[in-house]
């Protein structure tokens, strides 16, 4: 089973970065990358892919859905479409709290992070 640390706080991370988080090589993740459009990182004016909290999030899930309950590609793009469907539900359900302000600032920050990344 391959290690799963604790996220850093921080808003963009190398794929070389995410690949130590899962515990995984890169070119797995860009093979996920292919396979799973949920998984669509930024990319810099050199290509370099740059992963997101959110990004990690559904790598994570890919990995479970792959290594611990033993599902096949096909298997695990299934279960993803699944899951979203449902999140999507409970979305549109909730009403809007602190926590929605808080993804607010955070996107807000990532989008000043990337015009600097860009720059």
């Amino acid at each position: 089973m391959p290690s799963r640390r604790q996220v850093p706080d921080k808003l963009y991370f190398k794929i070389g970065e995410v690949a130590s988080l899962l515990g995984v090589k890169p070119y797995v993740l860009r093979y996920w990358e292919s396979e799973f459009s949920a998984i669509r990182p930024a990319k810099t004016r050199s290509k370099h892919r740059m992963y997101r909290q959110r990004d990690i999030a559904v790598l994570r899930q890919i990995q479970r859905l792959l290594y611990d309950e033993r599902l096949t590609i096909e298997g695990a793009k299934k279960r993803l479409r699944t899951s979203v469907r449902r999140s999507n539900v409970k979305v549109r359900a909730s009403k809007p709290d602190a926590g929605l302000r808080s993804t607010l600032n955070r996107v807000k920050k990532e989008i000043e992070s990337l015009r600097r990344i860009l720059s």
